[in-house]
């Protein structure tokens, strides 16, 4: 009898676990809309989860604040999961490191940004918003970039395992000139001022990088 009761237990938390999961993944993907449509100041707990179909207790309990929610929903969107595997851990950016030849790197590097930004740029857009009159918020953008930053770092020591960079250019001039060209702003200034498809912004990128970056 008790072995059937310790093995109901673990079945009870599994599935509670699964549930709380998937509220969570409801919650993030109703955050996301709604802080994309109205900004942050113009979203409150109570239209989230509205929007999640739960109770606001519910979100305050899973997230504690609103804060807490746009972090994660940024998280979620920078990797395209709630899976907890950090982006450079993943496999379609370990498959840039393993190339060998620099402008396939570069090719491949500029697919993923593109990805990538598909999904966060709209929300560095709300961050930057919300930043100007919420301190917690602008210290999250600081970390986000800064993070973004190592990232780009990340990308040319990649590149410089197979061979140099272009005559002249040092590590940190290259990764500066990553991170301001694969910017949010940048995104959207070709994909929405000037209406450039995934494949153009991809393109563009990739070529750009190889005449910027290599010899």
């Amino acid at each position: 009898m008790a072995k059937d009761i310790s093995t109901k237990r673990k079945y009870d938390s599994s599935r509670r676990k699964a549930q709380s999961r998937e509220t969570q993944t409801q919650i993030t993907e109703s955050a996301r809309e709604l802080f994309i449509e109205r900004g942050f100041a113009g979203t409150s707990i109570e239209s989230i989860a509205k929007e999640a179909g739960v109770a606001a207790e519910t979100v305050y309990s899973l997230f504690g604040n609103k804060r807490a929610i746009l972090s994660r929903v940024v998280d979620v969107s920078i990797v395209g999961d709630g899976q907890p595997i950090p982006l450079l851990a993943r496999a379609e950016i370990r498959e840039v490191e393993l190339e060998t030849v620099q402008t396939r790197q570069v090719e491949m590097f500029a697919k993923r940004i593109q990805m990538i930004m598909a999904r966060v740029a709209p929300l560095f857009e709300v961050m930057r918003s919300a930043a100007k009159t919420e301190p917690e918020i602008h210290a999250m953008l600081k970390k986000y970039l800064g993070g973004k930053m190592e990232g780009m770092g990340y990308f040319v020591d990649c590149l410089l395992a197979n061979g140099p960079l272009r005559d002249g250019l040092s590590k940190l001039t290259a990764t500066e000139t990553l991170w301001t060209l694969t910017s949010a702003e940048v995104y959207n200034l070709l994909t929405i001022d000037r209406s450039w498809s995934a494949e153009e912004y991809e393109n563009w990128l990739s070529q750009t990088l190889i005449r910027l970056l290599l010899p």
